[in-house]
């Protein structure tokens, strides 16, 4: 086979790849909007739920006590896909010097390093691929948070664990620490929002156990999405490099390709006006 055929050749497969990495480009941005939308709800559902438990911590500061000898727990956020450059390792490295009582992991990728975290890693579990597949981690995580404790549910957690969630926000390059449980941090000084205590039809422990649930599956939601966000947000960065180098390496190869190709015109015209003066 000649070289400019073995170059066209070459060509065509560097061709499909690019279709395919330019696909998965799409995908990551269009799944960067949709994440986006969500984030946005999610934050003021979060914000919303803050400014009720403080109003009502104002006035009932008992449910919130926490015990300072609680473990404290880790859930790292890391990628359950590839094609997003240093995502994980970076996580790794920016709990190196946390003392962490352990650390449940997240994304089968960064599952794949677990060696690699300096804290004891105590549970591992599947990330999600797309905004749809949340819920279902979530709930999974829910589980292996109950584990954790005596307690057997999530909401009788606040007491007994402290779960630092860290991960990837959506600034470039920024890796962010939130502080899960115990939930609602105070401020020093921080006064009554209202003049008059809330009024509750359930007793003040039961209600909190349950604002504590809903905040939580909310809180962790919005974590999720802003994680999931920043991973396209590095995969988009990562095919775009990629797509870009493709592009290049094929317009060189093209040249090449032109220049053997002339040259295998030329000899074939001298081979026939060698044969035509034998004649």
């Amino acid at each position: 086979m000649s070289l400019s055929r073995e170059l066209q050749l070459h060509i065509t497969q560097l061709t499909e790849i690019r279709s395919i990495l330019n696909s998965m480009k799409n995908l990551a941005l269009m799944e960067i909007h949709k994440l986006q939308r969500l984030k946005t709800m999610q934050g003021q559902a979060v914000a919303n739920i803050e400014r009720t438990a403080l109003d009502f911590l104002d006035f009932y500061p008992g449910p919130a006590a926490v015990d300072d000898n609680a473990a404290h727990v880790c859930i790292l956020l890391g990628a359950e896909r590839g094609f997003c450059g240093d995502f994980n390792e970076s996580l790794i490295n920016a709990i190196a010097t946390g003392a962490y009582t352990g650390v449940i992991a997240i994304g089968s990728r960064l599952c794949n390093r677990q060696e690699d975290i300096a804290a004891e890693v105590i549970a591992t579990l599947e990330g999600a691929n797309v905004a749809e597949e949340i819920p279902a981690v979530i709930n999974r995580l829910i589980d292996a948070i109950s584990s954790l404790h005596d307690g057997g549910t999530a909401t009788k957690a606040v007491s007994a664990l402290q779960l630092t969630v860290v991960y990837h926000d959506t600034a470039p390059n920024q890796i962010a620490q939130r502080q899960a449980l115990p939930p609602f941090p105070r401020q020093n000084g921080q006064t009554q929002h209202y003049g008059n205590p809330p009024i509750l039809n359930l007793e003040p422990g039961e209600f909190f156990a349950d604002l504590l649930h809903h905040y939580l599956f909310a809180v962790l939601h919005e974590i999720f999405y802003i994680s999931l966000m920043a991973e396209n947000h590095r995969r988009l960065q990562h095919l775009e490099g990629a797509v870009n180098h493709l592009d290049d390496e094929t317009v060189k190869l093209q040249r090449k390709s032109q220049i053997y190709r002339q040259e295998e015109i030329t000899e074939e015209i001298e081979v026939i006006l060698l044969n035509a003066e034998n004649l």
